[in-house]
């Protein structure tokens, strides 16, 4: 019996979707536990696992398929399956086979060439390696263009129907409130003191796991671990996490926990019957970011969850670094021109963004040269911040993401913080005393809110639309601003 061309597609796309969770496991596991001198093998691995992908993904009977199904016939599931397996066969067939396995091998060569160079600090070792991944990448653009804009072919990937025009300007509008409360913040000379003392390894950890699980973050279906760049990986039943320690801070740990608690909660709260499909995932970046930066910040940064988190960290640590929950909190919260994108607070984050979304669109447009990528990075971050980089690996080194060739990833960061306004905005109108469990290390008000309005839903609808429907209005950047500027408004006096 002939099989319905839609089946069939899907049977195809099961396979190729179990394939693709294998691929993202050899990156987990390079990033957490390979062997220090595995890296050669292993990128001859990923660069065979990617053909057979690649293969799949191009196969002539995926034309066949799409063509004999009629779009009028689907359900509402159905033709959202069928709205991501045609952008993505119509970009896929336009990308040559060599093309897709070198920039899989040369992705997993650089990386341990970034993680040497960063730890050494030696720009000079990681240059080189980063020139040819920007030349594929250019090639993938032009390629994927149709004579088009180059940036836009490649930031499409990661947040569909969004230009880097309508990104560029929409951080213009952000800076032009948030420069003025940086430097009203700045002006107002009140000092807030940083966590101060020692913080073990194991307490940290301890503390991290206790929050996830806090957070919902489901242990039997998850890990977490320790990698120098913390991340979310799988999705369905296996959802892995990282993060870092550092023994003098312990919020790098906490809330790089609490951030890809957010990733991974949501690829494990998408309605398994999208599960191994096209659904199965997160719709964009920008709403995967959404959900870690809400998580993080919006709730795990509020001063209701950092009361109760004050006393988890004395029941471990026996102090927490502070004197008191009050103080805590604004410590937490404290804003300073760091270097280190992940450790910002909120109200210099979005600008580490805008930086390296205009230094990655010059380099793909071939406006600027990689040989002067680190002297463009540290001007820039003097004019933003108001100081200069002391090390590579707190300025152009700090981020795997171009080792990986990510390239229009960055500025989705900003667009979850965007997203993210509108939902805190929306939640907090929903659930008027989610204070109340919050101060408790209570979090299921929250997190359930977003597992029924946003996360359940996985790739059913397009990102934008996502966003309005779970908040009742059109997501802009206003709420973020306006949450913004009250919350930092109250700590500094302003």
């Amino acid at each position: 019996m002939t099989q319905h061309p839609y089946d069939a597609l899907m049977a195809h796309q099961f396979e190729t979707e179990a394939l693709a969770q294998i691929a993202g496991r050899l990156g987990w596991d390079q990033e957490t536990m390979m062997p220090s001198g595995a890296g050669a093998q292993r990128a001859e691995e990923v660069g065979v696992l990617e053909a057979v992908l690649h293969a799949r993904r191009i196969d002539p009977r995926m034309g066949e398929w799409l063509s004999a199904i009629n779009d009028a016939d689907l359900t509402e599931v159905e033709a959202a399956q069928m709205r991501h397996i045609r952008r993505s066969y119509a970009r896929t067939v336009k990308l040559p086979e060599k093309l897709v396995i070198a920039q899989a091998k040369l992705a997993s060569r650089a990386h341990g060439i970034w993680a040497e160079a960063r730890e050494t600090d030696d720009v000079d070792f990681f240059l080189p390696v980063l020139e040819e991944v920007i030349e594929l990448k250019r090639e993938e653009a032009a390629a994927l263009a149709d004579g088009g804009d180059l940036y836009d072919a490649l930031l499409e990937e990661y947040e569909p129907g969004t230009t880097g025009d309508q990104i560029g300007a929409m951080f213009d509008r952000m800076r032009d409130r948030l420069v003025p409360l940086r430097e009203k913040i700045i002006g107002s000379n009140t000092y807030i003191a940083p966590l101060a003392g020692h913080f073990p390894e194991d307490g940290q950890m301890t503390l991290a796991r206790y929050v996830a699980d806090r957070f919902g973050y489901d242990f039997r279906h998850g890990r977490l671990d320790k990698s120098v760049h913390p991340f979310s990986s799988g999705s369905g039943t296996d959802v892995r996490i990282t993060t870092r320690v550092d023994e003098a801070d312990p919020q790098n740990c906490v809330y790089s926990t609490i951030h890809e608690v957010g990733h991974g909660c949501y690829e494990q709260q998408i309605d398994p019957e999208f599960g191994m499909t096209p659904l199965g995932g997160g719709v964009s970046m920008g709403v995967h970011e959404s959900q870690s930066r809400i998580y993080e910040n919006q709730i795990g940064r509020s001063r209701a969850f950092t009361r109760w988190l004050y006393t988890r960290m004395r029941d471990i640590f026996g102090h927490a670094g502070a004197a008191d929950a009050e103080n805590f909190y604004r410590a937490v919260n404290r804003v300073h021109s760091g270097f280190i994108r992940t450790e910002a607070d909120e109200v210099h984050y979005n600008l580490h963004i805008m930086l390296r979304f205009d230094l990655e669109r010059d380099l793909i447009r071939g406006a600027l040269e990689v040989a002067d990528l680190e002297e463009a990075w540290n001007s820039r971050f003097t004019a933003d911040f108001g100081g200069q980089v002391d090390k590579p690996s707190n300025g152009v080194l700090q981020d795997v993401h171009w080792a990986a060739g990510l390239f229009g990833y960055f500025p989705t960061y900003a667009l979850g913080n965007v997203y993210a306004g509108c939902l805190n905005k929306a939640l907090r109108q929903a659930v008027p005393d989610l204070d109340l469990p919050l101060s408790r290390g209570m979090t299921e008000d929250a997190t359930d809110w977003l597992r029924d309005n946003v996360q359940v839903h996985g790739g059913l609808y397009q990102p934008r639309d996502l966003i309005a429907r779970a908040c009742g209005f059109d997501p802009s950047e206003e709420p973020l601003l306006d949450y913004l500027e009250t919350k930092f408004g109250d700590i500094y006096g302003l």
